[in-house]
């Protein structure tokens, strides 16, 4: 077992808020990982996992329990059953923007869009990570997990992690606990392999790569493209740079009902949500009847730009409260910022005045995307 002194949260997360846990220990293996939460449920002991600290916000006083480093490395090539395909197997602590050159270095696409994406491999998951239209669970396959308080792991396959727009099964929102508490051991994914070109097929992707059409382009130019566009938002990580202070967009995109991003100002950018196309009605055999009833209309649900809404609820990039230490990123209007020294009290200020001013313009409570660990808005 390897316990370690405690470290503060600040000096292990992206937005470097955290005082230092009672207690930390840290594995390097999964059989470490494994023992490691075992010995911690059998205590009894508070705790959560850290890998990469760039989806947390945790609070000045520290966390009563234990954090547990995933500090696991390592790819694996498998066979997939697909032609043109191959599976790798990757362990949860392994970087993800690691993954995103592994893959992209020997021609395997469908991750190659989320390059720059801060954390670990493992954290993937948990919140169906994407950008520019591309997500995880396109390309995951299963995941290798331990519940709390089990003997031993399972492997559970991607249709049992209810994805959806960051979200899943695993996540812990803000305000609520996770529907299953477990901890990612590894992530299989199975990608397309190509001579190191792809044909850029989604929108929202070509939109960002200034693509007209449906053209094949080199993986290494998408990555380097995204890369570019991700550092001049302020969203690559850069010692040099405090609006990189942050864990990215500090708030979830609206998912609202049709008729009510119909209130909102035309101009206010949305997107449909992808309606559940597998929908299975079940009808009882004693009381069927030889009739199918119409399937019921169900209101479509829409998402809507957060940045847009708070952009115009009055609060400009590089905003900052009277000598808050706390700031919107000059780049970015999604992202909080650690402009130096900045206490969780202060950022947790500045969210609750965004929140505030885009629900008095627009009515909507903007949730936040991080886990909030010994902190509240």
């Amino acid at each position: 077992m390897t316990e370690i002194t405690p470290i503060p949260l600040r000096e292990l997360t992206t937005l470097r808020t955290g005082g230092a846990p009672e207690r930390m220990r840290e594995a390097a293996t999964a059989a470490e990982l494994i023992a490691e939460l075992q010995t911690v449920w059998a205590a009894g002991d508070e705790w959560f996992v850290l890998g990469g600290g760039s989806n947390l916000f945790a609070g000045d006083a520290g966390f009563e329990g234990t954090v547990i480093r995933v500090l696991t490395r390592g790819i694996e090539e498998l066979p997939s059953p697909h032609d043109g395909r191959v599976r790798l197997r990757v362990q949860a602590g392994h970087d993800w923007d690691h993954l995103v050159a592994y893959a992209v270095e020997r021609g395997y696409a469908g991750i190659e869009a989320m390059s720059g994406i801060p954390g670990t491999v493992g954290a993937a998951p948990v919140q169906n990570v994407g950008a520019y239209g591309q997500e995880i669970q396109e390309t995951l396959v299963e995941v290798e997990l331990i519940d709390e308080y089990a003997e031993s792991p399972v492997i559970v396959p991607a249709s049992e992690l209810a994805l959806g727009f960051r979200t899943s099964v695993l996540k812990h929102h803000y305000g609520g606990v996770p529907q299953r508490r477990a901890v990612i051991l590894s992530v299989t994914l199975d990608l397309a392999v190509t001579d190191g070109t792809r044909v850029v097929r989604g929108e929202q992707l070509r939109r960002a790569l200034g693509l007209e059409d449906a053209s094949a382009v080199p993986l290494a130019w998408v990555r380097s493209t995204i890369l570019s566009t991700r550092a001049q938002k302020g969203m690559l990580l850069n010692p040099d740079d405090p609006d990189t202070a942050s864990a990215g967009s500090f708030f979830q995109n609206a998912i609202v009902p049709e008729s009510v991003a119909r209130t909102l100002p035309a101009e206010c950018p949305r997107w449909p949500v992808t309606p559940d196309l597998d929908a299975v009605t079940v009808i009882p055999l004693s009381g069927f009847t030889g009739a199918v009833p119409p399937l019921a209309a169900a209101q479509a649900d829409v998402k809507v730009s957060a940045a847009w809404l708070i952009e115009h609820s009055g609060i400009r990039k590089g905003f900052k409260l009277p000598r808050s230490r706390a700031g919107v990123s000059t780049k970015h209007a999604l992202a909080l910022t650690n402009r130096g020294g900045a206490t969780a009290a202060e950022v947790s200020e500045l969210a609750r005045f965004i929140q505030s001013r885009v629900h008095a313009e627009y009515g909507l409570l903007l949730q936040p995307e991080p886990v909030l660990v010994e902190v509240e808005l």
